[in-house]
């Protein structure tokens, strides 16, 4: 598999498929095989980009990252692959890289779809004081207790459902194995100090941005309120998909077709 070298890591990435350059940049500790039921529907109308963020999986890590690094690690994976604008779906942490790629590089996407980023500057205070203290609490409990520990905290707060039922068939499964522990670690250890401190100005953004959210998202959560008010802030219709925050995972393949829906009349 090709590898990348950046400043602080070695970044491995895969390719596949044919068509317009799609860079899938995944939530939480998922890693590019995470994409795999996703990226088979999607190889048919694109070139599909997927990588292992800095510190997951086989990305060899020297220095842990800000938001902005992980932006400029996905700068340096376009530029690598294409000299054209892409399109791009990020996923919760990957929504906020990808909307930093949009400020920091405008020119590399023409498109990226924002699915209910977890980016607490989105909302007015006090509730962007209170979830960045959440996140905060939520990784000192890891760090006293474990991940058991921390796993139902993260489940409530970004309102995951942790059921099967409802469910596409036939899913690729990722069992809690040794490099998803270790991929968890570096996720809450470092990536959610990044989202504590990070912020951004979208004020004279030029890549289009489609706010998106999943159908079974609570409402009361702040990963959707986060992309309601991204929604508000570009005064744009927030885009439904199927399933919940990790719909991608769960309904791969009918979120694709929602995701070809959005796509299509810009391509």
């Amino acid at each position: 598999m090709p590898t990348l070298d950046v400043p602080g890591a070695v970044l491995h990435y895969q390719l596949a498929g044919d068509g317009p350059l799609l860079l899938i940049s995944q939530s939480g500790e998922g890693d590019a095989d995470r994409s795999t039921d996703l990226v088979s529907h999607l190889t048919d109308d694109y070139t599909v980009l997927t990588y292992d963020r800095r510190g997951l999986s086989r990305s060899r890590l020297q220095d842990p990252a800000a938001i902005t690094d992980h932006a400029d690690d996905v700068h340096r994976l376009l530029a690598n692959v294409t000299d054209e604008p892409a399109l791009m779906l990020g996923c919760s942490l990957g929504a906020v890289i990808g909307m930093h790629v949009a400020v920091r590089h405008p020119d590399q996407l023409s498109t990226l779809v924002a699915h209910e980023p977890i980016a607490p500057w989105l909302l007015p205070d006090p509730a962007a004081k209170q979830h960045r203290e959440e996140l905060g609490i939520i990784r000192d409990r890891y760090l006293a207790d474990g991940l058991q520990a921390a796993i139902p905290e993260i489940v409530r707060t970004l309102g995951i459902d942790p059921a099967t039922a409802g469910a596409e068939p036939d899913r690729t499964e990722f069992p809690m194995d040794a490099r998803r522990i270790a991929n968890f670690d570096y996720f809450i250890r470092h990536d959610f100090i990044a989202a504590i401190e990070d912020h951004l100005d979208l004020a004279n953004v030029s890549t289009h941005i489609i706010p998106a959210a999943g159908t079974t998202t609570p409402r009361t959560v702040y990963d959707y309120q986060c992309a309601e008010a991204l929604a508000a802030l570009l005064e744009q219709e927030l885009a439904v998909f199927p399933g919940g925050h990790n719909g991608n995972l769960s309904h791969p393949r009918a979120y694709a077709v929602r995701l070809r829906e959005l796509l299509s009349p810009r391509r």
